[in-house]
């Protein structure tokens, strides 16, 4: 594994991109869609984050995030 370094900021915004396993275009898919939207539900609950801008592709996707103060 790399070691990443990270700066944690609180209120800090942070941008990335994440890339389905394989490449695999499943993101748009009804499916998908829906299962991805609960998962992040389920985060924010616990780890509370304003979601900026977000563009989801079949394969892969990029957001910018907001932390709380």
């Amino acid at each position: 594994m790399p070691n990443y370094r990270r700066l944690y900021r609180p209120g800090g915004s942070y941008f990335f991109t994440h890339v389905t396993y394989q490449r695999h275009p499943w993101l748009c898919t009804d499916l998908g869609r829906q299962a991805f939207r609960d998962g992040i539900v389920a985060v924010r609950r616990k780890h509370p984050f304003a979601i900026d801008a977000f563009v989801l592709l079949p394969d892969h996707f990029h957001c910018i995030w907001t932390l709380p103060e």
